[in-house]
């Protein structure tokens, strides 16, 4: 998307700028819409974004300047990732990824906080990225991040610019850039073909899912639960009723399960919802399942 610095006409309404006054105001804009902090259309996609905390304090967390420090926005990607995001309401500049670099440095303290904040069954090992957001961001940073940027540590460094525009009726539209590219060898990067399709972990569960309820209409939550059992994915399960995957959201504000209207799934006695919790650990586990079914899923 081509940034847009001054103005623009959406739906026959001229735009002009509307700038977040205060980070504070644009932390909650991002933690009430954490779907703009995707980065791709897989592992990062704004689908699969979960903000874990905000304003997380880390002693020494500045070790650069010998102070504690205060993470912005702590979140996670797909169950698999790691994310220590940075905000800033200007241009973003390189002593803010040394600022960013810093809270890197210190992951045991954010693991120590929250050793449960990784899917063990989908992924045995953390892995991280670090995220600037801003409303600019200088050439010389933009280049570094877009040629993929990686900490002494390994670890991948993206960038996000928000600009947010106000119409004279009132309307707010919100336009986004993405500066990066993942150079982090830990990746995985394994897409999976299935029905001429191409697709990640978590969607290509979806899609075959969805796919085997639509060439049996008939089956009940019991029968479903025969033919992919629990253990194919581990203790969360495949699916769950859409009611208790709606109450897992409500209580702990984390999304396991695809719960968006156009994701449940109906069967002929309730409504289900697909898990999203899928990585390296357990995801063969289900495409050898879909397998003996009939199912043909080959790695691409």
């Amino acid at each position: 998307m081509t940034k847009i610095h001054r103005h623009f006409t959406a739906n026959d309404e001229q735009l002009e700028p509307f700038n977040f006054k205060r980070e504070l105001s644009m932390e909650s804009y991002l933690v009430e819409n954490e779907g703009v902090l995707g980065l791709d259309n897989d592992v990062f996609a704004s689908d699969s974004v979960e903000i874990i905390e905000e304003e997380l304090t880390l002693k020494q967390g500045r070790s650069s300047k010998d102070t504690d420090g205060r993470i912005d926005i702590l979140a996670t990607y797909s169950g698999e990732y790691i994310a220590v995001i940075e905000l800033k309401l200007g241009q973003l500049e390189n002593i803010h990824l040394e600022q960013l670099e810093d809270y890197l440095k210190q992951k045991h303290q954010i693991l120590e906080q929250y050793p449960d904040i990784i899917n063990q069954e989908a992924s045995s090992t953390p892995k991280w990225i670090g995220i600037l957001v801003g409303s600019s961001i200088s050439p010389d940073l933009a280049s570094k991040i877009s040629n993929g940027y990686l900490t002494p540590d390994g670890i991948s460094i993206a960038a996000l610019t928000i600009q947010r525009f106000r119409s004279s009726r009132g309307s707010i539209y919100v336009t986004t850039d993405t500066y990066f590219k993942n150079s982090a060898n830990s990746r995985d990067t394994t897409k999976y073909k299935f029905n001429g399709e191409e697709y990640g972990k978590r969607q290509l569960v979806l899609a075959v899912m969805r796919h085997h309820i639509e060439l049996n209409s008939d089956l009940t939550f019991a029968e479903l639960n025969k033919q992919f059992p629990k253990r194919c994915q581990g203790s969360r399960g495949v699916f769950m009723l859409s009611s208790n995957a709606n109450e897992i959201y409500t209580e702990t504000n984390r999304k396991r399960h695809f719960i968006a209207p156009d994701e449940l799934i109906e069967l002929s006695d309730s409504t289900i919802a697909i898990c999203t919790q899928w990585g390296i650990k357990n995801i063969d586990k289900f495409i050898s399942r879909a397998k003996e079914l009939g199912y043909d899923i080959i790695p691409c």
